[in-house]
């Protein structure tokens, strides 16, 4: 998805996009043929958008990344997956992205490499203990960011996801990446799908008052 800059929008206090945090929860690691993902047992926090609660499912990292800005591809994508309980939302799914480059280790990654590198070549799903989904929540929390309305970006490609993108870019280092790669056996930056023209989105600057956060 190729993403370009446009005049920022203020979001109204309606429009804000809030968040509620569950931390020390038990994080499992998941191997697909796509990336690697973490998923939480119990209440791994919210985000809230126009009134409507969404429930984080699961995160998942993705290099090369799935979105470029003004034209610039960087070398990792975050994504944050949540889900209204509310089926008859019509958009009732919302993606978190972050855009990384190469640079210093990443802090939560740094965290979970121990158990990626013992996945690799193992099976599919390995219990990684406590860890805190506040860490990744806020990567997704900066006030900055451009929102539009896609789809999912690996099968069953649902339509009508909102995808949120945080404007500020985060580093990562080449081996924290090459370790991700391995544990999929991704060795040829084929695991993204064809950037695709976006013509239509909005990029959202949101006021201080629209942004306060909601946590338990």
């Amino acid at each position: 998805m190729r993403i370009v800059g446009k005049p920022a929008s203020q979001l109204t206090e309606t429009d804000g996009v809030h968040c509620h945090v569950a931390v020390h929860l038990n994080g499992v690691h998941r191997r697909s043929p796509h990336d690697i993902k973490v998923g939480w047992e119990g209440d791994a926090g919210s985000i809230e958008i126009n009134g409507i609660q969404y429930l984080l499912q699961q995160a998942h990292w993705h290099s090369p990344p799935e979105h470029s800005i003004n034209g610039k591809r960087y070398d990792m994508e975050l994504h944050m997956t949540y889900a209204s309980p509310d089926l008859k939302v019509q958009n009732n799914i919302v993606v978190v992205a972050v855009l990384y480059k190469i640079g210093p280790p990443d802090a939560f990654l740094s965290k979970l490499m121990k158990d990626v590198a013992l996945m690799t070549n193992k099976k599919a799903e390995r219990s990684i203990g406590v860890i805190d989904p506040s860490e990744l929540i806020k990567l997704g929390g900066n006030k900055n960011y451009y929102r539009y309305v896609g789809s999912l970006t690996i099968p069953p490609c649902t339509e009508g996801v909102i995808w949120i993108i945080s404007k500020q870019i985060r580093t990562v280092s080449k081996e924290q990446i090459n370790l991700l790669r391995v544990a999929v056996h991704d060795y040829a930056d084929l695991n993204a799908r064809p950037v695709q023209s976006l013509n239509l989105f909005q990029e959202i600057q949101v006021s201080d008052n629209s942004a306060r956060d909601k946590h338990n």
